[in-house]
């Protein structure tokens, strides 16, 4: 069984639900018998909290496949990689040290081709790999566009963060060029609040704008993803039945039949 999909959760703002996001898809590939890999390059480290591992000296990581100065290969990659807690997810952790690679490493010849090359070193491990950025375009975005040619952009519905989605499209758009790739380009209206005409307002903005690349539901705002980050679950798993996870599957399902191919497990 080999890696047929590699999808970068992306966007340049913060607070949109990426994290949230990257999870919820992974624990339900999880819950359909899929090997998931979960790769977080965000400094904060959010998804790596999540999966109760937290910066240590003891917690290898990304980091260190970033900054290691030997050939990548299984032998160096496999230490970074920790089975969680949920069957059939793995995750690649991130620290604060990733803050400092573009100071460190940003100019460095073939820098922003570091994780293609390391998850081409460990493919037929998994069957999907997500991949959690931070919301700056910088080496550790590139990066993660590099390896994947689906990126999943969440989006809150309100207007401030519509402004920030015209940002990260530009950047898309001549990253594309310069990567001589085309990304295929999905975007997820997130924290969608049915009470507010505001939020109703932002998602015909959206839609007005970004048709073509639009997911035409929502995520709508569920308090249950907290309570699921809290107890360092999926939602899919700790939430079931929930709103915002029953949404999730749809946008699960929309990818799986009109994005990419993932794998059926036949059980």
């Amino acid at each position: 069984m080999t890696c047929s999909a590699i999808w970068t959760v992306a966007n340049q703002k913060g607070g949109v639900g990426k994290t949230t996001t990257t999870v919820t898809l992974a624990g339900l590939l999880a819950k359909q018998g899929l090997q998931v890999l979960l790769v977080d390059l965000d400094p904060h480290a959010s998804l790596s909290h999540y999966f109760g591992l937290d910066e240590n000296d003891s917690v290898k990581g990304v980091f260190d496949i970033f900054t290691c100065s030997e050939k990548l290969t299984v032998d160096v990659i496999q230490p970074c990689i920790y089975a969680s807690h949920i069957d059939n997810i793995s995750v690649l952790p991130a620290n604060m040290n990733l803050a400092t690679l573009d100071g460190q490493l940003g100019q460095s010849p073939g820098m922003g081709l570091a994780l293609k090359q390391a998850l081409h070193c460990i493919k037929p491990w998994y069957d999907i790999v997500l991949i959690d950025c931070p919301p700056i375009l910088g080496v550790l975005m590139i990066n993660a566009l590099a390896a994947s040619s689906q990126v999943i952009i969440p989006v809150q519905t309100e207007h401030l963060a519509i402004r920030g989605l015209d940002k990260m499209m530009q950047s898309l758009l001549l990253l594309e060029h310069k990567l001589s790739k085309q990304f295929v380009k999905t975007v997820v209206p997130t924290l969608f609040d049915k009470r507010l005409r505001a939020t109703a307002s932002a998602y015909k903005a959206l839609h007005q704008q970004y048709h073509q690349t639009l997911w035409s539901d929502v995520i709508p705002i569920d308090t249950h993803f907290r309570d699921a980050s809290a107890a360092h679950m999926p939602a899919s798993h700790q939430f079931p039945n929930t709103r915002g996870v029953r949404a999730y599957a749809k946008l699960l399902t929309y990818l799986q039949q009109h994005k990419v191919t993932i794998p059926h497990v036949v059980g």
